[in-house]
């Protein structure tokens, strides 16, 4: 019955997107007459589009990708620009957004920062720490304890030991949920804790469980006791805004512990069942002061879903003896959204691939990168850092695969190394640096993530579990495969080709 609304749902959402397309066909044809003035103001719309796109701040990539479509589709390129297009969220949905992002800075003002103590140890992460505090607001953090979770098999596990503690307050934010034993089990303590009355709430994005849950599944969860809010809910209606998704996961408990990565709460995530073969991942824990910025960002995004300001002071941590945290480095839990013309989540990866000096190591599902990130990898690697990426062997979209892979020639011929997980799909986004520096987060290196989708990370600098990140990066290794110029060499014309072409449009897939 579950899967019947689902595709009901899904159906019915397709179904009114080809009405539409199929109106506007129709409008086109019934025009016939007047071809020529209609030909004539689509000419003038396709020519505006294209200069606003060549003159708009938006990746050079994103711009061909749009560029050609509007070249060779003049009739109907610079309608479809206008619909699908914007890069950025829709001026209402900013308008709404704006007073959230003030009380992001004010809710985070009164954090007493400890950026000035950084650049006493290293002036290039001061320097990173810098840009991140004054671009996305979310200062870094001692007094914090940071866990790395090498799969979600790890990270399943010490979620629901976290949440069975919880005493005040639940917040979690996931782009996928699914109804399966992940789930089921995670909801039987928030059905549990919220009786009890803990503050339990639920963000969840329609788009990301649009396959996963039923429809109007916030109803259900309100009838459990449960708080839900629901990210851009789907209409059958063409609009710009489903450009942008809540991509992020989240969970933080009483505000003093918390979680993020690349893992939602769905079975594949834990390979209750292979989806794609052995599903590689990986997530951070964090404990003490730096939890307060994942707290704000579930908070900003709560604000937005619901449509009411709320005040962020009650959810501060308070002095709790239970908790010990050993001091451990520098944790700088940051947020990143297209509200902006800041790719934050970018520039973060850039500078800590342009200042590496030994070593940078990177996991991530998809490589859909722009001109700057692929000559900041050249470029490491003909200096003579040893750059390796791993990738999966068996991917989740076939042409997205493709495109990914129509990356490797340029990189691996530029000494960067290239490997693909064998066993399935990693979807763990990582970096390790020169064992100083890491990230963790739901960043992936594609144009969506770094531009159009609300995302998270964590950048750490001296932390202890940088020395985990780097031993579970060389341990895939082992069951990786190494992609060498011998191997590019092999591939089949027409697969080159057709690489190529999927890759002109990479940026809106």
């Amino acid at each position: 019955m579950k899967r019947f609304l689902i595709y009901n749902r899904i159906i019915l959402l397709v179904t009114a997107i080809i009405i539409q397309l199929v109106v506007m066909f129709e409008v086109i044809l019934r025009f016939n007459q007047y071809f020529e003035v209609f030909y004539g103001v689509n000419i003038v719309i396709g020519a505006l589009a294209f200069i606003w796109v060549l003159n708009n701040k938006s990746n050079p990539a994103y711009k061909i990708a749009w560029i050609v479509p509007i070249l060779l589709f003049p009739i109907f390129g610079g309608l479809f620009y206008l619909f699908f297009g914007g890069n950025r969220t829709g001026r209402r949905a900013r308008e709404r957004m704006r007073p959230i992002q003030n009380y992001t800075k004010e809710a985070l003002a009164s954090v007493t920062s400890c950026l000035e103590l950084i650049p006493g140890q290293n002036t290039d992460a001061g320097n990173q720490s810098r840009y991140i505090q004054q671009y996305s607001f979310y200062p870094p953090y001692r007094n914090t304890e940071a866990v790395y979770l090498p799969s979600g098999e790890v990270k399943f596990a010490r979620l629901l030991e976290e949440l069975q503690k919880a005493e005040r307050f639940i917040f979690l934010e996931y782009f996928i949920i699914n109804e399966g034993f992940m789930w089921k089990s995670i909801l039987k303590i928030l059905k549990k804790k919220a009786a009890q009355g803990v503050d339990v709430r639920v963000i969840y994005d329609d788009f990301g469980c649009l396959a996963t849950l039923p429809y109007q599944y916030d109803k259900v969860l309100e009838s459990m006791g449960i708080k839900c809010g629901v990210f851009h809910p789907l209409i059958p209606v063409l609009l710009r805004r489903h450009n942008n998704r809540d991509h992020r996961k989240i969970a933080v408990i009483d505000g003093h512990t918390g979680f993020t990565g690349g893992i939602n709460l769905a079975d594949e995530y834990i390979n209750r069942f292979e989806k794609y073969g052995h599903w590689k991942d990986a997530s951070i824990m964090i404990k003490g002061e730096a939890v307060w910025n994942l707290t704000v960002m579930f908070l900003s995004m709560w604000d937005y879903v619901k449509g009411a300001k709320g005040d962020p002071k009650p959810y501060r941590p308070g002095q709790d003896p239970s908790i010990t945290v050993t001091d451990d480095g520098f944790v700088q839990p940051f947020g990143d959204s297209p509200l902006d013309d800041e790719p934050v989540g970018e520039l973060v990866y850039l500078n800590l691939i342009n200042r590496a000096k030994h070593y940078v190591y990177i996991t991530t599902p998809y490589l859909i990168i722009g001109h700057e990130m692929v000559t900041a990898l050249c470029l490491a690697a003909k200096s003579g850092v040893d750059v390796r990426i791993i990738t999966p062997h068996h991917p989740d979209k076939w042409y997205v695969h493709m495109v990914s892979r129509s990356y490797y020639r340029t990189l691996v011929e530029s000494g960067v190394k290239i490997y693909e997980y064998l066993p399935g799909f990693i979807h763990s986004k990582t970096f390790v640096v020169d064992d100083e520096y890491g990230v963790v987060g739901t960043i992936n290196l594609d144009y969506r993530s770094l531009y159009l989708h609300f995302e998270c990370g964590i950048w750490l600098y001296r932390c202890r579990c940088i020395g985990d990140m780097k031993r579970d990066f060389e341990e895939t290794l082992t069951i990786c495969q190494e992609i060498t110029q011998e191997d590019l060499r092999r591939i089949h014309w027409s697969k080159t080709l057709l690489m190529s072409v999927l890759r002109l449009f990479a940026p809106m897939m």
